[in-house]
């Protein structure tokens, strides 16, 4: 079996039987190796840490940083004086809205795009793949849902409790306003959790440029292209051809199932000797591998920072609750839509993208509708209020707190709940 190195007219035989044992790629390749290309050869590993059994994901760890810096936000926001809700109550947010976005995340994966995941069991921990969360596979937007539910619950107990404890600016937090506390905080959970996939090598961008093709500077080569396990779409017979190649096969032997789980079971020995530091499999790799957009690097910048800034922006003054859930709503949405033309569609679908949008861009489109929806019955509401004559509570406000000292009446620290001149736009 004989392989051509990118970039060079030299070949080189490789053993076709590289499987079983483990692989040592300098017994098998040359010493001087052509120039890399310009994309960057993805090599991260997704584990951070092996302790004999115990295994620490990186994909772990991003929902453990995101819920970190999401409760030091929310404490700010407290400490700023945009809520009535005291400090140490901000730690209840996390966790209703944290756990209910956990589970309507992974349930919303399952249900729009893996439903094999309920059948599926397997003889590690944690048996039922549904729960193999550290494994990847979390839904956006069903984990807005999921938050959604919890944070309506957690309205539901703290006004309940208020009341029962005569704390009259508590009983009269709208679950609207926690959604408003939520959003503000989530684009820093959305961030971690968009470059834990780039770590992970999943939701793949569109390919820049073919295996061997110059390519720009800020394009990724992801290795995991090769293991959707399907053949077809935007890998070649040719790349495969290539891929088997590499590991000691032939392309033929793919059409039978134990030569697929043989390629596998090689390609994986060749992806980690890749993440160990070998040049050698760098090489082989850059020779079969598309140059990609990194969508996962572009989403974390626009549903992580810019989405951070932005609602920073619009609770810049005190509005009324839900303002900035619904901005929340709008923004992220017009964002996903935008970046996913960067981005793979689910292959799983028969039809990629129905009317030329993919499922995530469909849904984003019910969240940009949602949002809308939102925030004109909250100014609708507020209308009816002022007509009325009745007050309209504000919250936020991070140039102007509507709980800090600079609004605070004598006796009663929390006027900003009670400000009848205030607007929601």
């Amino acid at each position: 079996m004989f392989h051509k190195f990118a970039g060079s007219t030299e070949t080189v035989e490789v053993p076709r039987k590289l499987f079983g044992a483990r692989v040592h790629l300098n017994s098998v390749m040359p010493s001087t190796l052509p120039p890399v290309l310009a994309a960057w050869l993805h090599d991260l590993d997704p584990v951070a840490l092996r302790m004999g059994p115990i295994t620490i994901y990186w994909y772990g760890i991003s929902y453990v940083l995101g819920f970190f810096l999401a409760y030091l936000l929310l404490r700010l926001m407290a400490r700023r004086g945009l809520t009535p809700i005291p400090g140490p109550l901000m730690g209840d947010v996390i966790v209703f809205g944290g756990i209910g976005g956990v589970i309507g995340g992974r349930l919303g994966y399952i249900l729009l795009y893996e439903p094999a995941l309920l059948t599926t069991f397997t003889k590690s921990f944690p048996f039922w793949q549904a729960l193999n969360i550290a494994g990847g596979g979390m839904a956006s937007h069903g984990g807005f849902v999921g938050a959604l539910a919890g944070l309506a619950l957690m309205g539901h107990l703290l006004r309940r409790r208020a009341k029962a404890e005569n704390q009259p600016q508590l009983a009269t937090v709208p679950t609207t306003h926690l959604l408003d506390l939520a959003a503000a905080a989530a684009p820093v959970g959305l961030l971690c959790g968009r470059l834990a996939n780039f770590v992970n090598g999943e939701l793949l961008g569109k390919v820049v440029a073919g295996p061997g093709e110059p390519a720009p500077w800020w394009a990724v080569r992801f290795p995991q292209e090769m293991l959707n396990r399907s053949r077809g779409g935007e890998i070649s017979d040719d790349q495969w051809q290539a891929a088997t190649e590499a590991v000691g096969m032939s392309l033929l032997e793919l059409e039978r199932p134990e030569g697929m789980e043989r390629f596998w079971a090689a390609y994986g020995q060749l992806v980690s000797d890749l993440r160990a530091g070998s040049p050698e499999a760098a090489n082989f790799m850059q020779g079969f591998l598309n140059a990609r957009h990194p969508s996962q690097i572009y989403q974390a910048a626009v549903e992580g920072v810019l989405l951070l800034v932005a609602l920073a922006i619009v609770w810049a003054k005190p509005r009324a609750a839900g303002v900035v859930g619904a901005w929340f709503l709008i923004l992220y949405g017009l964002g996903r839509i935008a970046t996913e033309v960067y981005r793979l569609p689910d292959t799983q679908f028969a039809v990629a993208r129905p009317l030329g949008l993919s499922r995530g861009q469909w849904l984003s489109v019910g969240m940009v509708a949602a949002g809308v929806g939102l925030l004109a019955w909250v100014m609708v509401r507020a209308k009816r209020r002022r007509a009325n004559g009745e007050s309209l509570p504000v919250f936020g406000g991070w140039l102007a707190p509507a709980f800090g000292p600079a609004t605070a009446k004598p006796g009663d620290s929390h006027s900003g709940t009670n400000a009848k001149d205030n607007k929601p736009d």
